[in-house]
């Protein structure tokens, strides 16, 4: 047991050590507070799940030190927080109908694009998830875009952070799905149009619901956890000739599998919304003109 722990302790300290001088300044300064509480509060809960099979929570996540007691993805994650809000405000400037500056310009072809695909998806109703949508289309790049500079890691390349996208992703549309149509409708809808088979399609489309936020987070993690050691593999082929140069040619195929996944997991989200939120009436139009409900969300994009 205290070889185990001996192992761990040593596996904890290497990983601290490589981390980010970020992380290890942030759980210099707050890491034994958090790890105080944690030992108080959460520690206990965790060793008596893990007792129940065998096991101990250092088993399961590793020794656990005021020196790692912040994980570092929670940290990266809370960056891209602020990173977000920083780069949009910096985009932004001065905003100007008749002049707009190139960030202006940029954030534009960004919410035009995903309001489009709303639209298209969803319906003209749709863009009343407009904002969620497109929150997690930045945040996502962001944390994606962080593991190409210094100083950063991708909090995408660690499977609590996008699981934890996932699961909010998934609570998001269901919660739509009942709210739009009632708990008895939104299960309804997953028994499909005919009722003489319907015994058979609902606990297949009931399970295919429930591991659609693991599905979303593994393609998103196994992508950016990839690009990252084919990164990092590659470049250590050859210390010293290729540790800077092939990381600088194999940014253009890293940003485009940042933008890729980005793209992927907005658009499955809205794929979900698609399935449980349907037009406020049975027609779109009438004699081929939209109703006032449907212009309101119709006329930001068309202005």
């Amino acid at each position: 047991m205290f070889a185990f722990l001996a192992e761990e302790t040593g596996k904890a300290q290497e990983a601290v050590e490589q981390a980010p001088i970020l992380v290890r300044l942030v759980n210099q300064y707050f890491g034994e507070y958090a790890y105080n509480f944690e030992m108080k509060y959460t520690y206990p809960f965790w060793k008596k799940l893990f007792a129940r099979f065998g096991s101990t929570p250092e088993a399961a996540f590793g020794a656990y030190t005021p020196e790692n007691a912040i994980p570092w993805y929670t940290i990266m994650f809370v960056m891209a927080c602020i990173l977000t809000l920083a780069l949009i405000w910096i985009f932004k400037g001065k905003i100007s109908e008749d002049d707009p500056s190139p960030g202006q310009q940029t954030l534009e072809v960004g919410v035009l694009a995903v309001r489009s695909m709303l639209e298209d998806i969803v319906g003209p109703h749709g863009l009343q998830f407009f904002p969620v949508v497109m929150t997690f289309a930045v945040l996502i790049l962001i944390s994606n875009l962080m593991g190409l500079f210094p100083l950063f890691m991708s909090p995408t390349s660690a499977t609590s952070v996008t699981f934890a996208l996932g699961i909010s992703s998934f609570l998001y549309y269901n919660a739509i799905g009942i709210k739009e149509n009632g708990l008895f409708g939104h299960l309804k809808h997953f028994a499909g149009p005919i009722w003489w088979i319907a015994p058979l399609i609902f606990p297949i489309e009931l399970i295919s619901n429930l591991i659609r936020p693991f599905s979303l987070g593994i393609r998103l993690f196994g992508n950016m956890f990839a690009d990252e050691k084919v990164m990092d593999t590659v470049s250590h082929l050859a210390p010293g000739k290729t540790y800077w140069l092939v990381p600088v040619v194999l940014m253009p195929l890293s940003v485009f599998v940042a933008f890729i996944q980005t793209f992927v997991f907005i658009l499955l989200s809205q794929l979900y919304l698609s399935e449980v939120s349907h037009p406020p009436h049975d027609s779109h139009a009438h004699d081929g003109q939209m109703d006032d409900e449907e212009l309101q969300f119709v006329a930001p994009v068309l202005t």
